[in-house]
């Protein structure tokens, strides 16, 4: 079972992604994703063969955003992919046992016809947040609320969420919680990973 905080990278960030990377694991994050729609397959490989042995040994799973081959070529722990980054069923069969498969979901529509093989949905954006420009419109709790009831699968809760929404988030029926810049943009990454995971456990 993954555990509720799921960090997710920013290139944009002030700290390079290794290093949002290792704090993330050392204050506690479940998961980490790796997302950078820019960089090349042979760097994004590189990054993760750096860091898949350090996020193992600190019971950390780490994602791979979009990438399919790098997922499969890099052996990360999983691979998360989006509405419009092909057919989730194709892709899971691509996909070793081991690997596990994240799809984000945007509407409830879409969320009644998530397929077998899916292990868990990232749902919002919840708010708008400036760390994904094209993101869909912002969903707020009730529809995340619609959504996760209408999925039936563990979920997080993704898109402008801080540590003051873990409470209405958890009501809303989320596994967990996923941040980009409540984490990668806090002045120590660390101690703002930490304060999210005590925050999840005392709500």
């Amino acid at each position: 079972m993954m555990g509720p905080i799921y960090v997710i990278t920013d290139p944009m960030a002030r700290l390079p992604v290794l290093e949002q990377a290792r704090a993330a694991a050392l204050g506690g994050a479940a998961c980490l994703q790796l997302r950078d729609k820019h960089i090349a397959d042979t760097d994004f490989e590189a990054l993760v063969a750096k860091l898949l042995p350090q996020m193992t040994a600190l019971g950390v799973r780490l994602i791979v955003n979009d990438r399919v081959d790098v997922a499969i070529r890099s052996g990360a722990h999983g691979l998360h992919i989006g509405q419009g980054d092909g057919d989730p069923r194709a892709i899971r069969q691509r996909l070793p046992a081991s690997i596990i498969l994240g799809l984000s979901v945007e509407t409830e529509e879409q969320a009644r016809q998530i397929p077998p093989g899916v292990n868990y949905i990232g749902v919002g954006p919840v708010r708008a947040t400036a760390t994904k420009p094209d993101h869909a419109a912002p969903i707020g709790f009730a529809g995340l609320a619609r959504i996760i009831g209408a999925a039936g699968l563990p979920a997080y809760a993704i898109g402008g969420i801080k540590q003051a929404d873990v409470a209405v988030v958890k009501q809303a029926g989320a596994m967990g919680m996923a941040v980009v810049s409540a984490v990668t943009h806090a002045p120590d990454p660390v101690a703002a990973t930490r304060a999210l995971v005590k925050q999840w456990g005392g709500a």
